[in-house]
C-alpha cells in the first residue's frame, strides 16, 4: 500500500519502492484512500504517513505488515530514542535540544528532532546557531568523525555490517543516500563487525522493533562505536542497504520477503 502522489521527494522514493516490492511478490498495488485489500496490506509509506496510517489501522484493529505505531513514535523522535539507547549503556554522540543553553562544542551536527532520510542534517562549523534553528524542533549533536556503518534487522535476524564509503566526518545526507550513492562494502574488521551486530541486537530489543529496521552507527579510528539512528520504516527493496546487509548475513531475498509479510 503506497501513499498518493505528492510533490515531495520521500513520496516519490516510497511510491517507487512500493511498486518494486509488489512486482517481486506478485501482489496488487493499492493507494491510500482506495478500498482496503482483502489481504493484510504491506505499508510502504514515507515516515510521517507511515506513522499516521499505522496509528489509524491500530485503532481500527486492522492487521498490516509494518512497524507498530508505538515503535515508530519512539524511533521517529531522535531525542527520545537516543536517550533510551544511551540509558542502556550504549555509546551515543552527546545530544541536546538546539535551544538548550548547554550544547556540544562546535563543529556540531544539526538535525530535525523528528524526521527521516537525513533531510535537514548539516554540519555547523562555528556558532552561534542561527535563530531559526534554536528551538525544540531541532537537535544538536557532537560531531563524531569516523566510518558510517549500517545493519539490517528483521524477525530476530541481524545482517552483516556494511560500511558506507564516505570520507570521515562527511554526513550521510539525503543527497548522498539517494542521488549520489557512495559504495557500500562489508566491514572487514571482525571485532568491529561483532560489536556492531551485538549493539544492533540490543538496540532492536530495547526499542521494541517488531518488523524491518536499519540500525546506523559511526565508528571512529580510535575504536569508539556510536549509535546514530534506528530506522523502523527503512527502504526494504532488493537494492537497499537493509537487503544487502541481510543477504550478506545469509538471509536471501526469498527469506527476506517471507519475513516482511509474515
Amino acid at each position: 500500500m503506497r501513499e498518493p502522489w505528492r510533490a515531495h521527494p520521500l513520496a516519490w522514493i516510497h511510491r517507487a519502492e512500493a511498486a518494486e516490492i509488489a512486482r517481486e511478490l506478485g501482489v496488487p498495488l493499492a493507494t491510500l484512500g482506495e478500498p482496503v485489500l482483502e489481504r493484510r496490506p504491506i505499508l510502504r509509506l514515507s515516515d510521517p504517513e507511515m506513522l499516521r496510517v499505522a496509528s489509524e489501522l491500530t485503532r481500527e484493529g486492522v492487521a498490516y505488515a509494518g512497524p507498530r505505531a508505538e515503535v515508530m513514535q519512539i524511533c521517529y523522535d531522535k531525542l527520545q530514542a537516543t536517550r533510551l539507547v544511551a540509558g542502556d549503556g550504549i555509546d551515543c554522540p552527546k545530544t541536546a535540544l538546539a535551544d538548550s543553553p548547554h550544547v556540544p562544542d562546535f563543529p556540531l551536527i544539526l538535525k530535525p528532532r523528528r524526521g527521516s532520510d537525513s533531510l535537514g542534517v548539516r554540519v555547523v562549523r562555528k556558532g552561534p546557531l542561527a535563530k531559526r534553528w534554536r528551538s525544540a524542533e531541532f537537535l544538536v549533536q557532537e560531531h563524531v568523525r569516523g566510518k558510517e556503518i549500517t545493519l539490517g534487522v528483521i524477525g530476530g535476524h541481524i545482517g552483516r555490517p556494511l560500511s558506507i564509503g564516505l570520507p570521515p566526518g562527511t554526513p550521510y545526507s539525503f543527497m548522498r543516500k539517494y542521488l549520489f550513492r557512495p559504495r557500500r562494502e562489508l566491514v572487514q574488521d571482525l571485532r568491529l563487525a561483532m560489536r556492531a551486530r551485538e549493539a544492533a541486537a540490543r538496540i532492536a530489543r530495547l526499542l521494541g522493533v517488531n518488523w524491518a529496521a536499519r540500525v546506523d552507527f559511526i565508528a571512529t579510528p580510535r575504536g569508539r562505536l556510536c549509535f546514530l539512528e534506528c530506522d523502523v520504516a527503512p527502504l526494504v527493496s532488493v537494492r537497499s542497504a537493509f537487503a544487502a546487509s541481510l543477504a550478506a548475513g545469509g538471509i536471501d531475498r526469498a527469506e527476506q520477503l517471507r519475513l516482511l509479510v509474515a
